[in-house]
């Protein structure tokens, strides 16, 4: 018999790796922060003595879901400006919005709300990319989720940093800071091919290779970009990146909605990875990801909301539906996507393209305990023939329960543990006020 600090029994066990796994009626033992086994429930008391057993009947317990990419402080910005085109809606709203406003507050505040509504929908890690990574990164240690914050680097000077050597000089130090943190990683984020010249992005690429850590980049967003790309460097912006280096196990490109059969095999050749935002390129007609096409060819792709100035939200089960529907339609197979391949996407895909698939993205034996439960009892998500299929295809995020982040408790009965929800609401309408102002 062995003391541990954590059993947790579920209904069904989806640990993600093995691929299509469902263990009915296991638990999960939790002994310092990591998962210690996975075994029957009816077996765990021959095995563990738990100072904390939890019976969750009805429930699935899955890996907390990976959110690859977003910009956590701008849920400030949410709806701010809708229904419009995406460079309008950059250049005319959101970028004079974010250069008025944006400060350590900001960023603070912001974050905390972004961070907030992705534990109460079972994400238990996300990978950040926004100005004063250090206010975020501080924010998320301190509440004890798992991140990857960006060091963000742009051409043009911000409230930020004045120039990109500012901006990589204070990233190196945010790397510094963070170095053997047990929640807190890093990665380079460059904002675009369109708004990092060579030089900076040839100093990330001898970086991060140095640093072993990733490039986070938006890549072929739209058309315009890649139409831009050809008239100013007659080259299209994945190829100026596969010029420059950084096509590599590295590179996490996000959005990639125009991609030709060419880019695809060249990404898969170089290890690259792919983030799928499918609802944020669906709001701004950015296009469409081809993300049946990457997964048969090998690459790994990831999903992320993006910011919630674009989404509207930070919901990965959403994001999951819309990613296995659409790539069904895109492809015109309905075969495209199944539900098992998609919570991957949202698991442990966006745990190996941000460095951490040997830490997290999947239930097994050494790994974090970063688990989401979801209760599956409820009417509209009933009857249960396909757990797997019932998470992507009719569960929402208001059916998590509970949060656990390396074995500690964040949401408990969709109640947040490490923050003041009436707090969060009082800011969050504050900054409403500012932001109205003419």
């Amino acid at each position: 018999m062995q003391d541990i600090d954590l059993l947790l029994h579920g209904r069904w066990v989806i640990p993600v790796e093995p691929d299509e796994q469902v263990l009915e009626h296991h638990c999960i033992a939790v002994n310092d922060g990591r998962i210690l086994a996975l075994l029957p429930s009816a077996r765990a008391a021959q095995h563990y003595r738990a100072e904390t057993e939890l019976h969750l009947d009805h429930h699935a317990l899955i890996p907390g879901l990976i959110n690859a990419h977003t910009h956590t402080p701008m849920n400030l910005l949410r709806g701010l400006a809708d229904d419009l085109p995406m460079m309008e809606w950059l250049h005319e709203h959101i970028w004079p919005a974010e250069q008025r406003w944006v400060n350590e507050e900001f960023v603070h505040d912001g974050g905390l709300l972004a961070m907030a509504e992705m534990l109460r929908g079972g994400i238990t890690c996300f990978n950040d990319m926004y100005f004063f990574p250090e206010v975020t990164a501080r924010a998320a240690a301190h509440l004890g989720m798992r991140a990857c914050v960006g060091l963000i680097a742009i051409d043009f000077p911000t409230v930020y940093a004045g120039d990109a050597d500012e901006y990589l000089a204070k990233g190196l130090a945010l790397h510094d800071s963070y170095r053997n943190d047990p929640l807190i990683r890093t990665a380079f984020a460059p904002h675009a091919p369109y708004s990092v010249s060579d030089a900076p992005l040839q100093r990330i690429q001898t970086l991060a290779d140095e640093l072993d850590i990733p490039v986070h980049m938006h890549v072929h967003e739209t058309a315009d970009e890649v139409g831009q790309g050809l008239q100013q460097n007659g080259e299209r912006p994945l190829a100026r990146l596969d010029r420059l280096g950084l096509l590599s196990p590295a590179l996490v490109g996000v959005h990639m909605t125009q991609l030709d059969d060419d880019e695809i095999a060249r990404l898969a050749e170089t290890g690259s990875h792919v983030v799928h935002c499918p609802e944020s390129n669906l709001k701004l007609a950015s296009g469409f990801c081809p993300a049946a096409r990457l997964v048969a060819a090998g690459v790994n792709v990831a999903l992320g909301t993006d910011g919630a100035a674009s989404n509207n939200d930070l919901d990965l089960f959403s994001e999951m539906r819309t990613a296995a529907l659409l790539g069904k339609a895109v492809s015109n197979d309905a075969t495209a996507l199944p539900a098992h391949t998609v919570l991957r996407m949202a698991t442990l895909n966006g745990a190996r393209a941000l460095g951490l698939g040997a830490e997290t993205g999947s239930l097994e034996t050494g790994k974090w305990a970063d688990i989401t439960a979801v209760d599956l009892a409820t009417l509209e998500s009933q009857p249960v023939y396909h757990p797997v299929s019932q998470l992507v295809y009719a569960a929402g995020r208001h059916q998590v329960s509970d949060v656990w982040v390396a074995g500690r408790h964040l949401l408990k009965d969709r109640v947040l543990t490490g923050l003041d929800s009436d707090e969060l609401l009082d800011n969050a309408a504050r900054w409403q006020a500012h932001l109205a102002e003419p």
